[in-house]
């Protein structure tokens, strides 16, 4: 998704324990204000659980 930026990204998941699953990362994203097409993108990721920020980043970008 070209209008999403990595940065847009990190600044919507600051904060984040991981492990974490997709609804913590989506509720993360809403308490840091986040835009909707971010908590939209976290909300429709095929993997649940996540390890790690770079994880996130990849399912993200790389589908």
């Amino acid at each position: 998704m070209a209008d999403l930026s990595p940065i847009d990204l990190q600044k919507a998941l600051n904060g984040m324990d991981y492990p974490a699953d997709k609804k913590s990362l989506v509720d993360c994203a809403r308490k840091n204000k986040a835009d909707d097409k971010v908590v939209s993108r976290l909300g429709g990721l095929k993997e649940n659980s996540f390890d790690g920020p770079n994880e996130v980043q990849k399912a993200v970008f790389n589908g």
